[in-house]
């Protein structure tokens, strides 16, 4: 979610959701690294992303490039830890798949599990790699991406932190940050950053002190997560927008979706301020197009409820690229499959099947995501 329970939106769920913080916070310590490929019920540990990564990677070297952008916090301590790994899968071609922006193909890119207790994000990543490999020359539709489309994937931007979320299998621990406890120790609850405050666009040291959800670090893009992401990103889109203030390019190409969770909404540019972005309109229109599918309405700013974002992934592509990005909180706010740890079933049976034609739909928008939508 991007932010604290999303604070105001999700009342009904509020007081179940914050009991099983504070039971999982009380039992918080330094995570044993979960060392088998799943846990709660079918969900994958970072080892077994990490293992599926590189099987698909071994199995589909025409459609699949591999990347290390970068490390986690635990890593950059020397203390184990993780890369964070990035996959490209197209119809592979000469250039195709390069860590640079000069390539031909437009690139669609999906981010996932950044706020580490989301666990349902980085499984509809893991569901969006297998469909794409397993579909080249099978489905005339995934077929007809792949070949003229970068899909570029994150499945997991902080392993660290999922490191402790699936340090006790049958009731995973709610760690939504990093594991960075450069800060302090704290009494309740647990230590490191809010990655999706710490970007380097609108960075606002009041979200909080370092013991609480939102705590954005000591300064911006203080942690290297997000020096890893926002260099990979850099390094693929080029910049179409200028100002800030300014519109991006008609032009531009690309599209971004990084899925948190709960709500079943899609947040769209700006959202740290409830000033409408340069592109609002078009930021829009996009969203509802991909909210058709879903059923999920857009929101821009703070949705009404009095909830800003500075210093998120989606605003810092949008405001130092021009590339429509958006936030997708994904499922309910009551019932069976809601909350920060749905049953493993819920992928299947909910998310996946509305998912699914939305990521098309954003991998197909990605060539004119500012003029003539498919």
């Amino acid at each position: 979610m991007s932010g604290w329970l999303i604070g105001m939106r999700r009342p009904a769920a509020l007081l179940c959701t914050f009991a099983l913080m504070l039971l999982s916070s009380t039992a918080y310590s330094a995570p044993n690294l979960a060392a088998g490929a799943t846990y709660y019920g079918g969900y994958h540990t970072v080892v077994g992303h990490e293992q599926h990564n590189a099987a698909v990677a071994a199995a589909h070297p025409e459609l699949v490039k591999l990347y290390d952008i970068g490390d986690s916090w635990t890593k950059a301590q020397g203390q184990g830890g993780h890369d964070i790994q990035a996959l490209c899968i197209t119809k592979l071609a000469p250039d195709d798949c390069a860590l640079n922006s000069t390539g031909k193909k437009p690139k669609f890119v999906l981010h996932a599990q950044i706020h580490a207790r989301e666990i349902a994000t980085g499984e509809i990543a893991y569901q969006w790699i297998d469909l794409l490999v397993s579909s080249h020359g099978v489905d005339p539709e995934i077929t007809e991406l792949l070949d003229t489309r970068e899909l570029w994937i994150v499945p997991i931007a902080n392993p660290d932190g999922v490191d402790v979320v699936a340090s006790n299998p049958a009731r995973p621990l709610l760690q939504r940050k990093n594991v960075d406890d450069s800060a302090g120790e704290c009494q309740a609850g647990y230590p490191g950053v809010d990655l999706n405050r710490n970007s380097s666009f609108r960075w606002d040291a009041n979200q909080g002190d370092p013991c609480t959800e939102m705590y954005p670090g000591a300064k911006a893009a203080s942690e290297p997560e997000t020096v890893a992401i926002q260099g990979f990103l850099a390094k693929i889109f080029p910049d179409t927008k200028g100002a800030v203030d300014a519109p991006a390019a008609a032009s531009t190409t690309g599209v971004f979706v990084t899925l948190h969770s709960y709500g079943n909404d899609i947040l769209a540019p700006w959202g740290y301020t409830r000033t409408a972005a340069p592109d609002q309109a078009a930021l829009v229109a996009l969203g509802n197009k991909m909210g058709g599918f879903t059923g999920y309405p857009v929101f821009t700013g703070d949705g009404g409820i009095g909830y800003l974002t500075p210093g998120s992934t989606s605003d810092w592509l949008y405001g130092t690229r021009g590339v429509p990005s958006y936030t997708f909180e994904i499922g309910p706010r009551t019932g069976w499959c809601a909350g920060f740890l749905p049953p493993y079933s819920c992928i299947a049976s909910t998310f996946w099947p509305l998912l699914k034609p939305a990521l098309v739909y954003a991998a197909k928008a990605a060539a004119t995501p500012y003029g003539q939508l498919p």
